[in-house]
């Protein structure tokens, strides 16, 4: 045993001594160019996290030093009518649109998967909505489609005076309570554009024999969806819905666009991020909006991980 454990360190010796001086100067070279997402890390991830995490310990306005209150800020969350407000407000709209938005996606999908021509084109102009769609230009867009005198309401009342049976109403949407935040489930389900193209490519990624077999038993084409496409597709699907339920949960842009701020009607587009940013940033209460983040990341976190545990009985990894 000794003589082998010899041998081997022998074997490692000279496998140093030999190595090539292109193969350490690539090893030096790639710490080199790592070194600047190091930095970032460290500067804008790593540092502001920590210091995030002390300063939901204390009472800062940001004009005076950091005063240690201990817990205090997270017995406040559990006691604030306003937070458990923008917790239904953000939990309702992550549940409903980024079904709708992943549907909306795969539908699309599945009809430029037909081998469409020109269909660079048709990819280029469905995924522009979402470089677009968190962007304030299109939030004021969308605020002036549903507003008073906007689109909507413009073809609403063309439908009413070719039908007087039909009764439209002259509101605003975006300033109705019960209508703000279905426009801006729209709107997210509008950015189906990324979504839709990792769709694209898994679909692509279906081997045809299993299309060619099926077709020999005599299934239809519903039958092959159910049966093929989404069985194969399911690891396309739990990325993309844990991709989305995050981006979702982060929502701030539209919200804050369209509510001026403020979060109405009533409350009713008061996302999470929002009201973190009204303590943080409008009541100068920074504390309380630190622990406000260190809650929202426990929640992003919780959800992911219920996802990938759920996930092990409806995704299908072909091995």
């Amino acid at each position: 045993m000794a003589a082998i454990g010899e041998l081997s360190a022998l074997r490692s010796k000279k496998g140093q001594a030999t190595r090539a001086p292109s193969e350490r100067n690539d090893g030096k070279a790639a710490v080199f160019f790592l070194l600047p997402w190091f930095v970032g890390l460290l500067l804008i991830v790593a540092g502001p996290l920590v210091a995030s995490l002390y300063l939901s310990f204390t009472d800062y306005d940001l004009l005076s030093d950091p005063n240690v209150v201990g817990l205090d800020n997270y017995v406040q969350l559990f006691q604030d009518p306003r937070l458990s407000q923008a917790l239904y407000v953000t939990f309702s709209y992550v549940l409903v649109s980024v079904p709708l938005q992943l549907a909306a996606a795969l539908g699309l999908a599945l009809l430029l998967d037909r081998g469409l021509r020109g269909l660079a084109i048709y990819r280029s102009v469905y995924y522009l909505p979402s470089l677009l769609g968190s962007s304030v230009a299109i939030a004021i867009l969308w605020r002036q489609i549903f507003g008073t005198n906007g689109l909507v309401n413009q073809v609403l009342e063309w439908f009413n005076s070719v039908q007087p049976l039909i009764q439209i109403g002259t509101h605003g949407w975006v300033s109705h309570p019960d209508y703000a935040l279905g426009t801006l489930m729209i709107l997210n389900v509008w950015t189906f554009g990324s979504p839709m193209v990792i769709f694209l490519a898994g679909l692509r990624q279906i081997p045809e024999m299993y299309y060619e077999a099926a077709s020999i038993d005599g299934a239809t084409k519903w039958r092959k969806f159910i049966a093929i496409t989404i069985p194969m597709l399911t690891p396309i699907i739990f990325f993309n819905l844990v991709l989305q339920l995050i981006n979702a949960f982060q929502t701030f842009t539209q919200s804050y666009i369209i509510s001026n701020g403020t979060g109405g009607p009533v409350d009713s587009t008061l996302f999470y991020t929002l009201y973190l940013y009204q303590q943080g940033f409008s009541n100068l209460n920074m504390g309380y909006a630190s622990a406000m983040a260190w809650l929202l990341l426990i929640i992003i976190a919780a959800m992911t991980a219920i996802n990938f545990f759920v996930s092990r009985y409806w995704v299908f990894y072909d091995d």
